[in-house]
């Protein structure tokens, strides 16, 4: 079976304009030196940025109206002066706009990156579904801001530079930060990281490999598009990934083990997961066990029957530094004695 070919924007290259928008939760005043030290970063990368009206402001988990929020979006999407959209940070809310949005324009218009995580999954999840377009679930904007990166959060700019026909390998970290502590600019990666096989003892040193498409993000907030229009996931599956598998990334934020196991529960359901060839878990970030049931057992009561690997404790999500995932693109996982790779490839 033929199947359309995923739209991968052009690469970003110094002197290109980044838009700073915030399409769910702003960024308060306290807060703004924030932004004007991740702009000083990126501007001594060679970027120009153009923020958005909104983007210095936050109330009630939002930084405007879900109409203000559209707008800006849209208006990102139709400047050709803007070549990619890095927000702020996640939030609350953002499955607001995505009725406002101009789909069709979205569908024809150039392709841009947008970079993000968190709340912003729900829009890169949406948009690489309904349009086709390659999207990149990694860093926010506001998490820039150090002078000196960790070598897995430094390749979202090696992400974002690659472009068509192009392929890239990123490998695991060393370390992950235990706590968060926004007072410091980057992170405070302490702890010692270690993949994991579900199923297998830790110390398992025989090797894993899968292929596949890969899409995710937040379980949290893609899971409230179940049942949409905003998550055709059969109907992307049939046009994109009909001649290849998939690999599903997912994390979680707030959610206790019962909800994991919900969660999965509904997604497998909706039929999401078919033609799975392998899942990657970021470590679990606000989470507590639910009674004597805990996290791997909310994986294996979803997932443990479908006879293909699953990974947790992957760098992803809110428990950083996370890799740059890129919905879309074909990916292949290579682990082993707890460490492991992820090859992308923008086919």
């Amino acid at each position: 079976m033929n199947t359309r070919s995923i739209r991968y924007p052009r690469p970003l290259a110094p002197g290109d304009t980044i838009g700073v928008a915030a399409p769910s939760s702003g960024v308060e005043e306290s807060l703004h030196h924030y932004l004007e030290e991740s702009k000083r970063n990126m501007e001594q990368l060679g970027f120009h940025v153009q923020e958005s009206r909104w983007l210095r402001q936050n109330m009630k988990c939002v930084s405007s109206s879900k109409e203000n929020r559209a707008e800006e979006m849209n208006a990102l999407f139709h400047n050709p002066g803007i070549q990619a959209i890095i927000p702020p940070w996640g939030g609350e809310f953002l499955m607001d706009i995505l009725p406002l949005l101009d789909w069709e324009a979205l569908r024809t218009l150039p392709p841009k990156w947008v970079l993000g995580y968190s709340d912003i999954s729900t829009f890169l999840f949406a948009y690489t579904l309904l349009t086709g377009t390659a999207t990149a679930h990694g860093t926010n904007y506001v998490d820039l801001r150090s002078n000196k990166l960790d070598p897995v959060t430094a390749r979202w700019i090696d992400v974002l530079q690659t472009g068509q026909g192009g392929q890239l390998t990123q490998s695991s970290s060393t370390h992950y930060q235990s706590a968060w502590k926004r007072e410091l600019p980057g992170f405070n990666l302490d702890t010692p990281s270690r993949w994991k096989q579900l199923g297998q003892p830790d110390d398992a040193n025989f090797p894993v490999t899968c292929s596949g498409r890969l899409i995710g993000g937040c379980m949290d907030t893609i899971t409230s598009l179940i049942g949409t229009p905003y998550a055709p996931v059969a109907s992307y599956l049939d046009q994109y990934c009909a001649d290849e598998s998939t690999i599903w990334y997912l994390e979680s934020c707030e959610m206790n083990a019962g909800d994991i196991y919900r969660h999965l529960w509904q997604m497998r359901q909706a039929g999401w997961f078919a033609g799975v060839q392998g899942f990657l878990f970021g470590r679990p970030a606000g989470y507590s066990d639910t009674g004597d049931f805990n996290f791997t057992d909310a994986l294996s009561s979803a997932l443990g029957d479908l006879d293909v690997p699953v990974l947790y404790d992957v760098d992803l999500g809110h428990i950083p530094p996370q890799l740059t995932f890129v919905n879309g693109a074909l990916g292949r996982v290579g682990y082993q004695a707890g460490r492991g790779t992820l090859q992308m490839s923008f086919v």
